[in-house]
């Protein structure tokens, strides 16, 4: 896997090429989405425990986000911060996507913090690399997520699972907020899901409010009710954000 470590560290020269040759000002500063300009984003997430399709994978943490976009090529930076035990919930996701109206292809480094991040070997890594396709029909959007390598989750047989995730997603506005409702499920058995064949691991109701300060900050506050059948399990996910 380090030809695809490689080819992030490739893309982040090219971004940072783009941004000279288009004579950009300092990072910090957002310019409005064009397809000639390189636009960047900024933003962090205070939640009261970390929920990922259904799975439960931390309580209160701090979740930063960095990315920089360039004619519908993006490349961005997510992580989790536990609060309470910073080095056992702490994940860092790289994700190389390109969008055009509205599908989107992507593929995504989730390194958690079992061990070491330039540990490449196959056997012993902590890193999963997933791709993933999607369309967003305005009313519906569809996406289909496969992990390729490394760290991947297993079937009972001991072989690599090539965990896969569908989600259907949809929003809509009521009582003045911004609501998503979503359903997601692994159509086959894996470790990675905790699911021994097809199962729906969330069925979800999103809501969201956004604060907007002198145009240029947005504080999003949000909370989502997250319901996991395979596991049995019901969350209340809640936070708020900050975003430039």
């Amino acid at each position: 896997m380090r030809r695809l470590a490689f080819f992030f560290l490739t893309a982040m020269t090219a971004f940072a090429t783009m941004a000279q040759d288009d004579k950009l000002p300092v990072a910090d500063e957002i310019h409005d989405s064009s397809d000639n300009k390189v636009t960047a984003s900024l933003g962090v997430d205070l939640v009261n425990q970390y929920v990922w399709r259904g799975l439960y994978l931390g309580g209160v943490g701090v979740q930063p986000t960095l990315g920089i976009e360039y004619r519908g090529l993006s490349l961005s930076a997510w992580g989790n911060i536990g609060v309470s035990d910073p080095e056992v919930n702490k994940e860092i996701d790289l994700t190389l996507e390109y969008e055009y109206k509205g599908f989107n292809v992507s593929v995504t480094d989730y390194w958690l913090s079992e061990g070491n991040f330039f540990n490449w070997e196959n056997s012993t890594t902590p890193h999963v690399f997933g791709a993933s396709v999607g369309y967003d029909f305005g009313f519906l959007a569809a996406a289909w997520y496969t992990n390729f390598a490394d760290a991947d989750g297993t079937k009972s047989d001991g072989s690599r699972a090539y965990s896969s995730y569908f989600e259907l997603s949809a929003p809509f506005k009521l009582g003045g907020l911004d609501w998503t409702g979503s359903i997601g499920f692994t159509p086959w058995e894996t470790t990675y899901y905790e699911a021994s064949g097809f199962a729906v691991t969330e069925i979800a109701l999103k809501a969201v409010k956004e604060f907007t300060i002198k145009d240029r900050f947005r504080i999003p506050i949000f909370g989502k009710l997250s319901a996991n059948p395979c596991a049995e399990k019901l969350y209340f996910i809640f936070g708020a954000g900050f975003y430039i």
